[in-house]
């Protein structure tokens, strides 16, 4: 395999997308097309790839707002943890909520589960916590995790949102995140990125040393 990946911030709250594939097979995915549905297309194109799923690390609106037209521009199916479903039937709402124009998005057609495996080479890591449904994605050849919002550089993802459960979050990122490789580099959902071994010394909500289970 031949693995390539561009994260960029998209859409009203600067969610950041991945597009990652392997070039040799010519396939990818799109992660939590968040919009700028035109940059994400750019990218997709520029790096070769026919993308076979739309996958949403959660079903917050900011991960989402793109979604609807990326499938329709590539017929991908989405891809969501089935236990962020009530979100999703709530987009419109959330969109009201923020003053943001809903746009409607189909279905998701496969339901993630943990420990799944990606055809370019990453695994799902069900990381409940900022929701139920929450998930993250690790790429251990690439030595990358997509995070979603379970964490960011310094901070982790806010619990006072429906379905939030900060002791699961923390049990989550101990548990399920801070084992990986400590070298990997980490996506978060908004914001720069940074390491899992900067996160484990140096995160002052979760770290490493601070295991209680």
């Amino acid at each position: 395999m031949n693995i390539v990946r561009k994260s960029f911030p998209v859409g009203p709250l600067q969610c950041n997308c991945t597009v990652i594939g392997d070039t040799e097979a010519g396939i990818g995915y799109v992660f939590d097309p968040g919009g700028d549905a035109t940059r994400i297309m750019a990218t997709v194109e520029s790096l070769g790839l026919r993308i076979i799923g739309i996958i949403h690390t959660h079903a917050h609106l900011d991960h989402i707002l793109a979604a609807g037209e990326i499938h329709k521009q590539t017929g991908a199916p989405i891809w969501l943890h089935r236990s962020d479903r009530f979100l999703w039937d709530t987009l419109e709402q959330q969109c009201g909520m923020w003053g943001i124009p809903y746009a409607p998005v189909p279905e998701p057609a496969h339901w993630i589960e943990h420990e799944q495996d990606l055809e370019c080479g990453g695994n799902c890591i069900h990381t409940p916590g900022h929701t139920p449904g929450s998930v993250s994605f690790y790429f251990e050849d690439s030595s990358l995790l997509i995070a979603g919002d379970t964490l960011f550089m310094g901070s982790v993802g806010r619990t006072d949102f429906p379905g939030g459960d900060a002791g699961l979050l923390k049990k989550s990122i101990q548990q399920r995140i801070y084992c990986l490789d400590e070298s990997a580099a980490v996506v978060p959902g908004h914001g720069p990125e940074t390491s899992i071994g900067q996160e484990m010394r140096f995160n002052s909500f979760v770290r490493a040393d601070s295991r209680d289970f």
